[in-house]
């Protein structure tokens, strides 16, 4: 067994209450610590100096927390979790995050490129749905004057086929041209084009007891509808609808154009074109009367309105912004050149393309191009939203605006001509891509 120290060489002469405990409770008993090692000089040798004894007391310190720390690193003992954190965090996360980032650039080029993707790789790209549908039923209109292409593209855009093509293209492959009539139809989401055809050519889907007239609709077609819908001769209905006295009218309008509104009737079968009319007369009133319009103002607003509605895209805020430009035209005294009511004034009402000598017509009442101010009535019967627009535009300076892109809306406002024209050779390309988008045009 080791010696203590001797407390009093070391520490000499000081105070007790200097010494260490062990070393007062030795000197108080006058014996040495138990267990103590003594520093007792041997025979021979020369005493330690007080520094030198204090030396060899760290020394001995030092070595026995060297042998602790050795204690607590022994390399069997299992490395704490958080170092397997740390390890994890370095290596896996990078790997992680690849692995996400190229899940998201994947993601980006098939949604994007999906085509372009199938054609490299060779991948068929489907274009028609399978079997008779999806069970949601979905109304679709047929108008008079309609050709193959504008019920293909009214399939496509209502959701019951899933493109244009595979309905388009099945109508060319007949031997004989289907015969369409109009009215509407209860067909299904995601048919086939064959079951979609075929949904079309049965009289048993044609819609009878309620009556949908679709925002946008012209009189004519329209009237066509009435009558197709409720069995009523179109000439009855068509006879009716000149009565403009019987439906108090305001005094400038000069047809029921813009003054049916757009909505689906429930019918009971027993109605006259007078009943049918005065129902959906009375709508529109009521309506406008709602959205806060004084009678004296309704020509205005629904000349407005049905103008905004003709010349606006399924995108919502484009109705307020296509109002601001007519608005802005109007109040700088600004011909409106709106092609939409040129077509309409030359009996074209599915179109709104025009030509030179159709623009320069000063004897069509609807030329805008020719004739300063609002058309002299509506163009179309618009709905809630195109009154709402006519009734509050959005705030803004623009003085042009075109379409780029009919099948989306997508449409271009500009303050200057240069932008206007640019914007408009834009749609001009966009027309003649492909015979789909043609069918817009």
């Amino acid at each position: 067994m080791a010696d203590e120290p001797n407390w009093d060489d070391i520490f000499g002469d000081q105070p007790e209450e200097n010494k260490p405990k062990s070393a007062r409770a030795a000197a108080s008993h006058g014996t040495e610590p138990t267990g103590a090692s003594s520093t007792h000089t041997p025979a021979g040798e020369q005493p330690m100096t007080r520094r030198e004894a204090r030396e060899a007391h760290e020394s001995r310190n030092s070595r026995r927390s060297q042998n602790s720390v050795a204690v607590e690193s022994d390399p069997s003992a299992p490395p704490p979790p958080r170092r397997k954190r740390r390890l994890w965090l370095i290596i896996g996360l990078p790997i992680l995050l690849l692995i996400l980032a190229g899940a998201a650039v994947s993601a980006f080029a098939w949604i994007n490129y999906e085509e372009k993707i199938r054609e490299v790789l060779g991948w068929e790209l489907t274009n028609d749905f399978e079997g008779s549908g999806n069970g949601e039923e979905i109304v679709v209109t047929v108008n008079s004057g309609d050709i193959g292409s504008d019920i293909a593209r009214s399939l496509h855009d209502a959701g019951v086929t899933m493109s244009f093509t595979a309905f388009y293209n099945l109508l060319l492959a007949q031997e004989n041209d289907p015969a369409f009539y109009p009215g509407n139809y209860a067909l299904q989401g995601e048919m086939s084009a064959q079951s979609a055809l075929d949904a079309l050519l049965d009289p048993a889907n044609k819609v009878t007891d309620r009556l949908l007239i679709t925002e946008g609709t012209t009189l004519p077609d329209a009237l066509e509808i009435i009558s197709e819908t409720t069995g009523i001769a179109l000439a009855d209905v068509q006879s009716a609808s000149e009565d403009l006295a019987h439906f108090g009218l305001p005094a400038e309008a000069i047809s029921l154009e813009g003054y049916l509104f757009p909505a689906t009737y429930e019918l009971d079968g027993d109605q006259d074109p007078y009943v049918v009319l005065d129902l959906m007369v009375n709508t529109m009133y009521e309506k406008l009367d709602a959205a806060g319009v004084a009678v004296e103002d309704r020509y205005r607003i629904l000349t407005m309105a049905a103008l905004v509605q003709r010349e606006a895209g399924p995108n919502t805020d484009d109705f307020y912004k296509i109002s601001r430009v007519f608005y802005n035209r109007l109040d700088q005294g600004i011909l409106l050149q709106s092609d939409a009511t040129v077509a309409y004034g030359t009996g074209n009402l599915h179109t709104v393309w025009t030509t030179d000598s159709e623009r320069a017509d000063a004897s069509n009442p609807y030329n805008t191009y020719a004739n300063p101010g609002l058309p002299v009535g509506p163009i179309g019967l618009p709905g809630e939203l195109a009154i709402d627009a006519a009734i509050n535009p959005a705030a803004g300076d623009w003085l042009f605006f075109v379409p780029i892109n009919l099948a989306t809306g997508e449409t271009v406002f500009s303050t200057n001509v240069d932008d206007h024209e640019a914007a408009a050779q834009r749609l001009r390309d966009w027309c003649a891509e492909s015979e789909e988008n043609g069918s817009y045009c």
